[in-house]
């Protein structure tokens, strides 16, 4: 599994940087951040401690639902089902919709942090 690299920019020069990109000024580089912060706790409330051990736990047991993934963190469904939302619109965790519940998939456990 490949580290995310992750960057942190104000929200006028991520703006930019997108608008820059879409009229074709600007080319990404590889190896640029995909996913954008605004500040540094922006980031730390995404990726605490506790989020970065549930993208661990996701890992190892693979759960079946986020129901199941409740059960295994002794988390409540509605807090966890909010956490790992918010992570997927990062693009840090997967949510395949399969029959009829929702299965979580860690897009990464390890990060890289640009600071701009």
């Amino acid at each position: 599994m490949k580290p995310i690299v992750i960057g942190i920019l104000p929200q006028e020069r991520i703006r930019a940087r997108v608008l820059a990109i879409a009229n074709g000024s600007y080319k990404p580089k590889p190896g640029e951040p995909k996913v954008w912060f605004t500040s540094m706790k922006s980031l730390a409330e995404v990726l605490s401690d506790d989020n970065r051990a549930l993208l661990h736990v996701i890992l190892e047991t693979k759960p079946e639902s986020i129901s199941a993934l409740a059960q295994v963190t002794g988390r409540k469904p509605g807090n966890l089902s909010r956490t790992l939302k918010t992570m997927s619109n990062y693009g840090i965790v997967e949510l395949r919709r399969e029959r009829n519940q929702v299965r979580p998939v860690a897009k990464a456990t390890e990060f890289h942090i640009v600071a701009q």
